[in-house]
């Protein structure tokens, strides 16, 4: 009937309002009042079941959160929250909660099992009831998939198609409509393609996985023999630290157990659209400690431990990674600019050059752009600054402003690190952020991973983290930023210069 309200979602065998379980409130949809199902994420914080959020937005006009009743100027375009997703099983499978099987949509009396689901029928089927995909000329051309719940996942909700392509300059599952639209110029392929690519790739990270795993268990009989020499000297204090380190390396060890272990399932699935909504949040860095510098306040000598926790942590940094060769682009240098023919120097040299004028030029600030840019995985290079008293370094967006006035903040798409004269360090936050160094920096790494929004800093000499910007959302190509300010009457004239990384600092 017209104007009829939509039925609420039943209370499913996945209930968790009589759970005791702390966890019970944070894993529930506010509208449905059960356990998470495909839950997303709206700008202002709040989670819902995926399906609970499109019923309340259906049919109205404007789109607000049914928590806070913040209203958003243009309906919010909800993707999957894959990590909530996964806590949310993982909670069902501790508690033993029954995970409703798909049926079959056509079967009236008893519904069946469903063999297959058809994304562009957004139907489930039984046996009997698939026949027809398999006879009829139209229904032939459909792709099906292993049984899924979340149908409504698999379409596009711009045009309403089956997401069957994959946009890899852009990193997002996309329709056939899309392809002659918004994503014309781009590099589409099929869904399948993208996903044996994807598949490939989790073999690779299966095997550095094992290799991680091999070398923290090497660590780990390193760190016990090394408890056990402490604890026959009655070292209490030190004993109780050891065996701290090593609940923490185990607790990396069932990381690395738990990633190869989704890599092992991602590996075998023929659900290429759930292979690759969660491919980039299991490649990504591990958050593995720094383990250089760990010390244990005992007076019997640990320097093996410690040996064998650098050794550790050469391995993870060689393994994560992903250094980049970067040159700077003559196109983009500040006219006072003078750079080395390789393009791996730069410096102030007070006179201004009679460059060609062009769009890319900085024409009021000294800075300079690689030629290398990023719009996906992670990065890094190496810059050295030893000398100098002055310079900006980090990353910028495609987009900055290279024209007049530029302001350095995340605002307008940059993220970089400062230092001044009296050598006082900064993170170019909104509002400066000061940093608490106790050497001056001769050279510094920059790490970023596109896809986590991640800036990280580090002091390469003394292997340490400097500062990291973090929750960042990138939608623009990424390139090098360098600004080794004015010369400041010869007091700043040592050049930035580009170094190929090294393990052997």
């Amino acid at each position: 009937m017209a104007g009829s309200p939509k039925p609420r979602k039943t209370r499913s065998p996945t209930s968790l309002t009589s759970s005791t379980d702390p966890l019970t409130e944070e894993l529930q949809c506010s509208v449905c009042l059960d356990v998470f199902t495909n839950p997303v994420t709206t700008p202002c914080g709040h989670n819902f079941c995926k399906i609970c959020l499109k019923e309340c937005w259906d049919n109205r006009q404007d789109y607000s959160c049914p928590i806070c009743k913040k209203t958003f100027n243009q309906k919010p375009e909800l993707k999957v929250n894959t990590t909530l997703r996964d806590i949310v099983e993982h909670y069902k499978k501790r508690n033993h909660l029954k995970i409703p099987e798909v049926l079959c949509d056509i079967c009236t009396v008893t519904k069946l099992k469903a063999l297959k689901s058809c994304p562009a029928c957004q139907s489930s089927y039984c046996k009997t009831h698939l026949e027809r995909h398999f006879k009829v000329p139209g229904l032939k051309q459909h792709k099906l998939i292993n049984p899924v719940k979340n149908l409504q996942d698999h379409l596009c909700q711009k045009h309403n198609r089956p997401l069957e392509l994959f946009c890899r300059d852009d990193q997002t599952c996309v329709c056939v409509i899309c392809t002659v639209t918004e994503h014309k110029t781009h590099n589409n392929v099929p869904v399948e393609d993208e996903s044996e690519e994807k598949k490939r790739n989790t073999e690779k990270e299966k095997a550095d996985c094992v290799e991680l795993f091999t070398d923290l268990m090497r660590s780990i009989e390193r760190c016990q023999s090394e408890l056990l020499e402490v604890m026959e000297q009655k070292q209490k204090a030190a004993e109780k630290q050891a065996s701290e380190l090593i609940k923490e390396l185990e607790q990396e060890i069932f990381e690395l157990k738990r990633r190869n272990t989704k890599l092992e399932q991602l590996s075998h699935t023929e659900d290429h659209l759930h292979l690759l909504q969660n491919y980039s949040s299991l490649c990504s860095p591990l958050d593995i400690k720094i383990w250089t510098g760990i010390n244990i306040n005992t007076c019997v000598s640990v320097e093996t431990l410690r040996r064998a926790l650098a050794e550790l942590q050469d391995t993870l940094d060689k393994k994560l990674n992903q250094n980049v060769d970067v040159t700077l682009d003559h196109d983009t240098a500040h006219p006072e600019l003078i750079l080395s023919e390789d393009g791996k120097q730069v410096r102030h040299g007070n006179i201004k050059h009679d460059h060609p004028h062009n769009d890319k030029r900085f024409d009021k600030y000294i800075i300079v752009l690689g030629k290398e840019c990023f719009s996906s995985g992670r990065f890094y290079f190496e810059v050295q600054v030893k000398g100098k008293t002055q310079w900006n370094l980090g990353v910028a967006r495609e987009s900055i402003n290279r024209k007049g006035e530029l302001h350095l903040c995340p605002k307008n798409g940059n993220w970089t690190l400062r230092q001044s004269s009296g050598n006082v360090y900064q993170a170019c936050e909104s509002s400066p952020v000061p940093l608490s160094l106790n050497v001056k920096l001769q050279k510094v790494g920059v790490f970023v991973d596109y896809e986590e929004g991640l800036v990280s800093f580090y002091d390469v000499i003394s292997r340490s983290h400097i500062y990291s910007f973090t929750g960042l959302f990138f939608t623009e190509k990424l390139y090098p930023f360098l600004s080794p300010c004015t010369n400041d009457k010869g007091k700043n004239s040592a050049p930035f210069i580009i170094s190929p990384v090294s393990y052997d600092e």
